[in-house]
């Protein structure tokens, strides 16, 4: 299956790599958050963006009382950074999307989740380690849309994994379920 670049469910995807995949390994799934998570960020994004032309004069204008005044280059600067931190919002809130991936191939279950820009967090579970998988999905956007946390659980000192609000989850795990099987053959 070919993959765009902003794919969230792809199954058997081509020219997916990642840096500990063995040779003989395959990609089986390829997962990322349902888009719908970024509807709070967008509401977010949309009131910071029409703050300042709604804020900016209603505080210009309660300064406008002090015994000092205020240049009009501050509003300006002070418009830049606003715009500046908001495009910053914008930009973080995107790249913790699409660098957290979840992947499962026919060895194992791959977490990768970009904390900061430098920093990531790599878990991963063999097949055969998994003892339990579940998924919940509540509410009626997640019913809706279709996602679910998918959470996998494992034996001994191997980390749980959970994948947050993928898209259909009740499919995440049949394909995981189904790859335990035959790794278990």
């Amino acid at each position: 299956m070919h993959m765009g670049p902003l794919t969230v469910f792809a199954v058997n995807p081509d020219g997916v790599k990642f840096e500990t995949q063995e040779s003989e390994e395959k990609v089986i799934l390829f997962l990322r958050q349902h888009l719908i998570v970024f509807v709070p960020a967008v509401l977010i994004l949309t009131l910071l963006l029409m703050a300042p032309p709604i804020l900016f004069p209603l505080l210009l204008s309660a300064l406008g009382n002090l015994p000092i005044q205020l240049p009009a280059g501050y509003a300006l600067v002070g418009g830049i950074f606003w715009y500046l931190a908001t495009f910053g919002f914008a930009l973080v809130s995107f790249l913790r999307w699409f660098f957290n991936i979840y992947i499962v191939t026919n060895e194992r279950v791959v977490d990768i989740d970009f904390k900061f820009l430098l920093y990531k967090e790599f878990s991963e579970a063999k097949l055969s380690k998994i003892q339990d998988l579940t998924y919940t999905s509540g509410g009626i956007i997640a019913a809706f849309f279709n996602y679910g946390d998918v959470k996998v659980e494992t034996a001994g000192e191997v980390p749980n994994i959970e994948f947050g609000a993928v898209p259909r989850p009740d499919k995440v795990v049949q394909t995981i379920s189904e790859l335990m099987e035959e790794s278990k053959k």
